[in-house]
Formats: C-alpha cells, sequence, structure tokens
C-alpha cells in the first residue's frame, strides 16, 4: 500500500465497495478495492489520522491525533477537516452513533467528543483524569461504549452525556480496541494483559487469556458469523474467540509486520493494516479467491 514509513494503521469499508484506511506517519487517507491498485489523499502530513470508520452521511470521518482536529472525506475524494475546541486533546477513536452523529474520545482532555454530519461539537467531561480513552464504538443497548486504556476501564456514554465506568478485573491490562459483538456485547483487546474481554450492556466482564500473554492484542472487529477477530501487534498474528472463550491464532507471512486495525472487507474475508506499509486480507484456506 504504501512505503515502510507510511504507517497504515485503520481501515473501514466504506458505502462503495472500497477498503478506506490511515496512513498515520505520512498523513494520508487510502482507498482500495480488492483486486485493484491503491489510490491515497494528502492531508497535513503531520496530523497523524488514526481510526476511520463509515459515517452516517455516505462519507468517511477519521480523527487526526496530532492535530486535533476530525476529518471527513467523501468516496470521491472530497476532505473537509473540523477544528476540535479543546487544544492538544488528541482525538484517537471514533464511531457512528445512533443519533446520526459521529462519537470519538479525546486521548489526552478525558473527553468523549460528538460531531455533527455539518460539524457542531460537542464535549463531555469523563470522571476521571489522566484515563487516556481510545477505541469506541456504538452498542446495541443505544450508547457509546470506549476503553480508558489507562485508567483500566470500559466506559459507556448515552446520549444524553451520562457515562457509566465498569472497572476491569486484570490491574493494569491497558484495554485499546473494542468492538460490538451480535450477542448484545461488546469485545476489547487488553494490550498490556494480552487478553481479550467481553462485557455486557449490564457491566459483566469475562476475560480471556490469549496463548502468548505478550502478543499485544491491538484491534478487535466481528465478522458476518459474529465471531470476534484480533490482531496481535507484537505476535504477529490474528486470531478468533469462540463463546466458550477457546482462541485460535494464526501467523502473518512477514515477520515483525505489526498488525493494528482489522475489519471485515468489502469482500466477505477480513482485513488488517500492517504497520511496515501494507494490507493484509484472511480468509479461510479452502477460499477461491
Amino acid at each position: 500500500m504504501a512505503d515502510s514509513a507510511a504507517g497504515p494503521y485503520a481501515l473501514a469499508t466504506g458505502p462503495d465497495g472500497a477498503l478506506w484506511f490511515t496512513l498515520v506517519h505520512s498523513g494520508r487517507i487510502g482507498r482500495l478495492v480488492p483486486g485493484e491498485e491503491p489510490t491515497s489523499h494528502r492531508l497535513d502530513p503531520a496530523c497523524g489520522p488514526s481510526v476511520i470508520t463509515p459515517g452516517p452521511d455516505g462519507a468517511l470521518w477519521f480523527a487526526e491525533y496530532r492535530a486535533d482536529r476530525i476529518g471527513r472525506i467523501t468516496t470521491h475524494g472530497v476532505i473537509d477537516e473540523f477544528d476540535l475546541p479543546t487544544p492538544g486533546c488528541g482525538p484517537f477513536g471514533i464511531a457512528s452513533g445512533p443519533d446520526g452523529a459521529l462519537w470519538f474520545t479525546e486521548t489526552a482532555a478525558d473527553r468523549i467528543g460528538r460531531i455533527t454530519v455539518d460539524g457542531r461539537i460537542t464535549e463531555f467531561p469523563l470522571p476521571v483524569t489522566g484515563a487516556f480513552a481510545s477505541a469506541i464504538t456504538a452498542g446495541d443497548d443505544g450508547g457509546m461504549w470506549f476503553t480508558l486504556n489507562q485508567a483500566n476501564a470500559i466506559g459507556r456514554i448515552g446520549m444524553d452525556g451520562e457515562v457509566t465506568l465498569h472497572h476491569l478485573p486484570t490491574q493494569a491490562a491497558a484495554p485499546v480496541g473494542i468492538a460490538a459483538g451480535r450477542d448484545n456485547a461488546l469485545w476489547f483487546v487488553e494490550i498490556a494483559a494480552g487478553q481479550i474481554g467481553r462485557i455486557t450492556p449490564d457491566g459483566q466482564i469475562t476475560e480471556f487469556p490469549l496463548p502468548d500473554r505478550t502478543a499485544r492484542p491491538h484491534a478487535v472487529t466481528v465478522d458476518s458469523d459474529g465471531t470476534p477477530w484480533f490482531t496481535e501487534w507484537a505476535g504477529n498474528r490474528v486470531g478468533t474467540v469462540s463463546p466458550d472463550g477457546s482462541i485460535t491464532v494464526h501467523d502473518l507471512p512477514t515477520p515483525q509486520c505489526e498488525p493494528h486495525g482489522i475489519t471485515l472487507g468489502p469482500d466477505g474475508a477480513l482485513w488488517t493494516a500492517l504497520e511496515i506499509g501494507a494490507l493484509a486480507r484472511i480468509a479461510p484456506a479452502d477460499s477461491a479467491t
């Protein structure tokens, strides 16, 4: 996709049947239709685009971590950017909410933000300091769920701005990625503890240790069958977890490729962003494509 310094980081499937991905180190947004050549769109080279997500308006929305902005790109490549009110807030995770707006995390400001499709921004303070709010996703219960990497907790914010925190059983687990399951629960990864976690809407938490506790799981997504898939940033693997907690991992062919984001692609396969400058496609071994 790019040279090794560009840093593919996160990716999402757009409404145009393409994969859209961030190049965090080179300040670009990339686009790939499986089977075709990739293209990219230039941003401020130093803006640090992190997570990208489909918006409710048919565009892709992304966080500019170093520039304190939220960006929007149409499927035709038209870009708009919105400065956030709080300097140095470090937006990272972003996801569409059930209210037709985008919700995002502010890692350095202990806040959750909300932006409407016309650019109106609201910020909601968290009840903790130094929490490093990271990934965020919409739950089936009408709220937005997010990880607090340094507060060792999973949070939920309602559409009214009310925040609830659920502390993890494992100390210093440092949760990062989070995704809504098809079982009304949320799945998340604990990068420092080497575990996959599951939390129900009422706050019941189950943790599943990985075979390699030093693998540093980073991101998680759920496939069309409801199976959670995750990346192991230090383990050079992707893996799945079954409903009973059984873990299966798959080695990536290239050593030290540093898998970050993972998503279900437009072709039904799983795709992951490799910081070495590539996207990897994961499909069943007997798949014909």
